[in-house]
């Protein structure tokens, strides 16, 4: 293993570790205490917790054990060496904070709001480095690859919103809405710092003044420019297709270079994932 992909692992085992308390910190001091079910293996035990006083750390345990062994068999280590990793510095977690005191103190909207934002984050930091903390995602992805026609994330739903409904049995619908809040709020919040910090935007053009737009976009904004061939399908005229990557701070610049030289052009901003080459993030390679 070369010098560049052990520094690169180690990073990622210590973002896995972040990400994995940040998400214990959210479950116990926030979800636990108001019992919110928002799905996975956490739901499940703020079940088990509320009705057979069973410890949160040893539910996600016990859930978790059985399904990394087999996907140890599916997949093998070298893929799931930090979701190991990371599931059980989870259950860690979660059973050294039984030792802090209680959850704070607060209304439902605000527990379920900061709840799932503090966890949000600590999702999309697992996240990015390529790993999860087992649980309803791994069980779905494994039963996703022994039933070649089910897809992970639609096992995923149908697990989360299992464990939802069931919490909706337990508490009744008032804290299942609050549950529910809890969980756009995660998602909102994943998707966010999934992206952060540099949001990246792929624009796309088309105008009879391409050459003109392509022009100023250099001198004016400093991004460079790609000129593609396209065709009309309906006029069947030749356009060049301007395209352009940039961060998103950039994409309301871009509109007023684009309108002062041709206030008809059709233009696309769309989201761009990951952009690696030069301006952005390298390309590393193993």
């Amino acid at each position: 293993m070369s010098r560049i992909n052990t520094k690169k692992l180690l990073l990622e085992y210590a973002m896995t570790a972040v990400g994995t308390v940040i998400m214990s910190v959210a479950i116990h001091f926030f979800f636990i205490p108001h019992y919110l079910v928002v799905g996975g293996v956490s739901g499940l035990a703020t079940i088990f917790l509320y009705m057979w006083d069973f410890p949160v750390w040893a539910t996600t345990a016990l859930i978790n054990a059985p399904l990394l062994v087999i996907a140890l068999k599916v997949v093998g280590i070298q893929y799931i060496g930090k979701t190991i990793f990371a599931a059980a510095l989870m259950s860690l977690s979660l059973f050294l904070l039984e030792f802090v005191p209680g959850g704070v103190e607060t209304d439902l909207f605000l527990a379920s709001l900061f709840g799932g934002v503090v966890c949000g984050i600590g999702v999309a930091i697992v996240l990015r480095a390529e790993a999860t903390t087992g649980g309803s995602t791994l069980a779905a992805d494994l039963v996703s690859r022994i039933f070649k026609r089910l897809t992970t994330p639609r096992v995923l739903l149908v697990m989360d919103w299992g464990v939802i409904l069931t919490g909706l049995a337990v508490f009744g619908p008032q804290r299942t809405m609050y549950a529910l809040i809890a969980l756009f709020a995660s998602i909102m919040a994943m998707e966010y710092f999934m992206k952060w910090p540099k949001f990246t935007k792929g624009v796309f053009i088309i105008s009879e003044k391409s050459e003109e737009i392509a022009q100023a976009l250099q001198d004016k904004m400093d991004r460079g420019v790609t000129m593609l061939d396209g065709r009309g399908f309906y006029t069947k005229q030749e356009k060049s297709v301007i395209l352009c990557v940039m961060y998103n701070r950039q994409i309301q610049r871009l509109k007023e270079v684009v309108n002062e030289v041709d206030s008809s052009a059709f233009v696309i901003v769309t989201d761009a994932r990951e952009v690696m080459g030069e301006g952005f993030s390298k390309i590393i390679r193993d």
